[in-house]
């Protein structure tokens, strides 16, 4: 057999953990349909790959390109780094399933994380409608995650109280229709508003629907900071009780309190699958997290929308009690911590005037416009409403570099994309692992690494034709030089493309050849129940693969 294309030369790291080897990697179509001896296969048109590595393609587990895949067709960001899978629909906010209302509410909310492009058409309102919407022109394939908070405010709005029977049997039929759809599973973010509001009992119920429909739970869990284990136990609580599969999303030990205590997560983790927990986690190479700048605020202050927010912070004494609660007693949404203005930096805003300061810290901005930092964070949430976005520097590198090497890690950006100086993790994360973390540091080997980003990353999805590359599966495929490959997006030049990356080919198309974006728009929306091999399970059923 004559293949379309073969890749001749490289060494093939397969997914799985095993060493690299010698082989050619033969592609007809979108498949994968041979990996032989070197110099075995022929082919129509001959890659040259001598000093490459060729491995499956990298699957970001937690991205927010949820309108990137939908307005830009280059997608440079995660293409270029190799990315051909990304999992959208996270921390429990996104944009199906909605109504016209709470798809309004949502596109404000949401501006800090992915804008508000008027480009989009914003016609669909069900999971499968947006599923059919991102097949037509995504760049990357990508997989969906039902978010909670859509859910709680289609049926509560923005209540703060516990759903009733009625409203908890509406959102239960939601999250299953979500699914059925072909969302993968069910994500929350516990420190944003609506999904704050929700207590234990009622994710229990809902991730009972989750695991019924071969879903996984995804969440954003309550605190990173002074009750950081409880929240992660919480979450370790309701898969036990709800028997769903567990993938905790950005699973960082932030804040100096925290220092050296990854090891104490990852104890967690390991009891939690010593009693027959499905547990996996991401997390990002970067001690500084990103979101929009309002997530700060107390929770209390944002549930009644942005106009209600406004007038919290125009009254002197209710002004007041919110900079108590950020500066001195801890706000919800800072995770119980006293924020440290130097930590916060603005990447990203709507207006020209703050827009001017993005790249500085909140006290460097007081500084330069003669306000006490406090009041220059409220002035600033109060001009740009929910528009602005933020860096925080409250990681640990030591805590970084712990959690990576566990067995059940994946790789996730969490990428923001939009803003002038948006976090450089939206074009580096996978070439920095590479880079830093294998070539530099040693503290992952090249095959583990690959390993986390590929098979890790499909088998908690249940995909059985990506993330492996072996006969018969996807021609999802990254070429990189183990030698050459870098990250080269910073906080000053967030927007940088990585080198050593010569070829990116997904289903089966070149995204990237010769180290040059292609035209290519190849992606696909991935169904659940199309692409399902069993529900969850990275622990319970591990995937190996056949290689040569």
């Amino acid at each position: 057999m004559t293949a379309d294309i073969v890749f001749r030369g490289g060494l093939v790291a397969d997914g799985t953990g095993r060493s690299v080897f010698a082989a050619d990697v033969a592609v007809t179509g979108d498949k994968i349909v041979a990996v032989t001896e070197p110099g075995a296969a022929r082919g129509v048109r001959i890659v040259d790959i001598d000093g490459l590595v060729v491995a499956p393609g990298f699957v970001d587990m937690h991205s927010h390109s949820d309108l990137a895949v939908l307005t830009d067709p280059l997608h440079e960001a995660k293409v270029m780094q190799g990315v051909t899978l990304e999992v959208i629909g996270q921390d429990g906010l996104a944009y199906a399933p909605v109504s016209s209302e709470t798809l309004a509410q949502l596109r404000v909310q949401l501006a800090g994380w992915h804008g508000d492009p008027e480009s989009a058409d914003w016609s669909w309102r069900t999971v499968g409608e947006f599923l059919d919407r991102v097949d037509a022109v995504t760049p990357v394939n990508v997989a969906y995650l039902v978010p909670h908070g859509n859910v709680r405010l289609l049926v509560m709005g923005d209540s703060d109280q516990p759903p009733s029977s009625g409203e908890l049997a509406e959102m239960k039929q939601i999250v299953e229709d979500g699914l059925a759809e072909g969302a993968f599973g069910m994500s929350t973010g516990l420190t944003y508003v609506p999904a704050a509001f929700a207590e234990t009992n009622e994710l229990i119920e809902l991730c009972r629907s989750v695991a019924t429909s071969g879903g996984f739970f995804s969440p954003h869990h309550r605190n990173y900071g002074a009750e950081i284990f409880a929240g992660y136990q919480e979450c370790i609580d309701i898969a036990e009780a709800s028997d769903v599969a567990l993938h905790f999303a950005h699973a960082h030990v932030n804040f100096p309190r925290n220092d050296g205590k990854a090891r104490e997560l990852l104890d967690m983790i390991d009891v939690a699958v010593g009693k027959g927990i499905d547990v996996t986690f991401d997390t990002y190479p970067y001690t500084a997290g990103a979101t929009y700048l309002h997530a700060l605020m107390p929770s209390w202050t944002l549930k009644a929308g942005v106009d209600a927010m406004r007038e919290f912070l125009s009254d002197a004494t209710t002004r007041s009690r919110i900079l108590r609660e950020l500066e001195i007693d801890g706000s919800d949404g800072h995770h119980g911590m006293p924020v440290e203005w130097h930590t916060i930096f603005l990447s990203g805003a709507s207006t020209e005037g703050f827009g001017a300061f993005s790249g500085s810290s909140v006290t460097e901005i007081a500084a330069i416009l003669g306000r006490p930092p406090g009041d220059m964070y409220l002035d600033i949430v109060e001009a740009e409403g929910f528009g602005a976005s933020c860096i925080v520097d409250i990681g640990n590198e030591a805590n970084v570099r712990t959690i990576m090497t566990h067995a059940s890690h994946t790789a996730g950006s969490d990428g923001i994309l939009v803003g002038r100086r948006p976090h450089p993790r939206g074009w580096g994360t996978f070439p920095r692992y590479l880079a830093k973390y294998v070539r530099e540091l040693g503290v992952l080997s090249l095959e583990e690494c690959v390993k986390h980003f590929t098979s890790n990353a499909t088998h908690r999805l249940g995909i059985s034709d990506r993330g492996v590359l072996s006969l018969g599966t996807r021609a999802d495929l990254v070429c990189f030089s183990p030698t050459d490959v870098q990250d080269r997006a910073t906080m000053e030049s967030p927007r940088t493309s990585p080198a050593g990356i010569p070829y990116v080919m997904i289903n089966g198309e070149f995204a990237v050849e010769e180290g040059r974006r292609t035209a290519s728009s190849s992606g696909r929306a991935l169904r659940s129940h199309d692409e399902r091999l069993v529900p969850g399970a990275l622990h319970k059923d591990k995937y190996r693969g056949d290689s040569v």
